[in-house]
Parts: structure tokens; sequence; C-alpha cells
């Protein structure tokens, strides 16, 4: 597989290898030690899926404490992935990375605990999996807002459908201290 490092620290663009013939193509979607050894750490202790609708955005979402790594990709569809880096002792700090995620380029996306994520739906439709370091823990959500003016992310959507959740996400310079990473 190849491995890209992305512009913020510890995010890791993956390119698997594909095996591909007449009958169609077979790839791993993770392999422990393989992604070890690539600088992707986990141990992942949960598996997520999600099926969205063109225009769907979804995020931007982080957990403190219990910050959760994930490891993302999709399977049907096309998506626009953002990872915004809340580690306020990073270069990088406030700064956010998109790349188009896809069941035809079988890219994934590593995103290490410290980050908030979302993604736009830009296909009819969307199956996203990921894998999670952490178990879910409502209680210790936070829902950065998706269209925050300061972050300035160009969302490829026209008209977003938004749960309410993310819809009265905060903006980054009112999040709370506590709620941002070392």
């Amino acid at each position: 597989m190849n491995v890209i490092p992305c512009d913020l620290e510890g995010l890791l663009l993956i390119e698997p290898r594909v095996f591909g013939d007449a009958r169609g193509f077979f790839m791993e979607t993770w392999n422990e030690r393989r992604y070890r050894d690539a600088g992707i750490p986990g141990p992942f202790v949960q598996d997520n899926l999600s099926f969205s609708r063109r225009g769907a955005v979804r995020g931007l979402h982080f957990q403190n404490p219990a910050a959760q790594g994930k490891l993302v990709y999709v399977l049907q569809g096309e998506v626009f992935d953002v990872a915004v880096d809340l580690r306020r002792s990073s270069p990088t700090f406030g700064r956010w990375y998109g790349v188009r995620l896809s069941a035809e380029n079988k890219r994934q996306l590593y995103i290490p605990p410290g980050f908030a994520h979302g993604f736009a739906v830009v296909s009819e439709t969307a199956l996203f999996a990921y894998k999670c370091t952490e178990f879910y823990a409502p209680e210790h959500e936070t829902t950065l807002l998706w269209n925050d003016p300061d972050l300035g992310i160009p969302w490829p959507v026209e008209e977003p459908v938004l749960s309410e959740k993310d819809r009265q996400g905060i903006r980054l310079r009112e999040l709370p201290p506590e709620k941002l990473f070392p």
C-alpha cells in the first residue's frame, strides 16, 4: 500500500493495493501489522457504517475526553472528507484538510485523535465505513460548526442536508478550552 503524509501532522492518506481481474477486485481494508508498520497505531475497538444521500453533511464531530482516531473509507459512492486540527500545541491548529474518498479511488484516510471529522456526500448516495480507536461516548461528543467562517471549508454541496446537532455546532473560537486537545 502507498501511505501519503498530509499537510496536517498525523493525517495519513492510504492507497491500498488492489488486485483486480475479470471477476472484480480484492483489497485489504485493514491489516494490523501492515497498518501499524505504516504509522497507524490502533487498536481499533469499533466499526461504523453510515449511509447517506447526496448533499448530506455529517460533522464536524469529535470526542474529548475519549478522543477517537479513525480510519475512514467509502464502500459505495463518493464523499468530500474533512479533518480539522484541534490540537492547541500543533503548528496547524485550526487548519483543515479535505480529500475526496470514493468507492472508485478506494483511498482511506487515517485521522488521529485530536481532530474533528466530517464529510459531505457528493454522489447520489454513499456508504461510508470507519474504524474507531475509542468507543462512541455521546457524553463527550462535541460538534464543531460545519460551516464555521473562520475555517472557510469549501463544502461541495449547494443545499446541505444537516441533522439538528450539526446545525447547532459550535464555532472553533467559541469552543471551551477544556474541549480542545493539548
